[in-house]
């Protein structure tokens, strides 16, 4: 199920990120491409550490490679080139799978589905990646000028230190806005219904606590 599952979400996922563009163009056709070898590289990256911390890869391991190079590339699809697309999806795998295994284990949060360590650190990389290989010297596209000239590129050469600064203070800003918010949100519904089941509850299963029935017949 979970194969299915990921690969509807990579099919669909052309829709997100190459919809965007809301026409059939050139610009369309590279977030295809970059969408498209990004994740097959993060695909094969976590096939390959997984395969060297735990001696054999998984098809779990692979969906989840697949769903980090997803997150990652979204944010740079439509400003990185080929190349910067496939290193970004080799690089992105490694970090989200040590997010996922040894820091999650050192630091003891519950995350179940890891949704942190992939979702969260994916989207965190790939953002901060935007910064570098948009890079022309990279293959990137440059800076568009979205205020005098729409659509064109920035006059003069292309700063790296300036746009880092300005992907890393957004990823900043969102972190803030997200954290915060879901703080909020959490402790009003602990206070409401209680933020999680028991122990007991959670043994037997929620589809019988909370349902009275069984999702599967096994």
């Amino acid at each position: 199920m979970c194969m299915i599952g990921a690969a509807m979400l990579w099919f669909g996922w052309f829709g997100f990120n190459v919809g965007s563009n809301l026409e059939a163009n050139a610009f369309a056709g590279q977030v295809m491409i970059n969408t498209f070898v990004a994740t097959t590289a993060a695909a094969l990256s976590w096939m390959i550490v997984e395969w060297i911390a735990k001696g054999k890869p998984s098809a779990l391991g692979l969906v989840s490679g697949v769903v980090a190079g997803l997150v990652a590339i979204t944010p740079a699809c439509g400003f990185v080139g080929v190349t910067g697309a496939i290193a970004l999806g080799l690089i992105v795998s490694p970090v989200c799978f040590m997010f996922c295994s040894a820091i999650k284990s050192a630091l003891g949060y519950d995350d179940s589905l890891d949704v942190f360590g992939i979702h969260c650190v994916g989207g965190i990389l790939g953002a901060l990646a935007t910064g570098i290989l948009i890079d022309p010297s990279l293959g990137g596209t440059g800076i568009p000028d979205y205020l005098s000239k729409p659509g064109e590129l920035a006059v003069g050469a292309y700063d790296l230190v300036t746009q880092f600064t300005a992907q890393a203070k957004a990823v900043g800003f969102t972190l803030l806005f997200s954290g915060i918010g879901s703080a909020i949100l959490f402790k009003l519904v602990d206070i409401l219904v209680g933020l999680r089941p028991g122990t007991d509850q959670e043994r037997e299963g929620l589809d019988i606590t909370d349902h009275g029935e069984r999702a599967y017949n096994y």
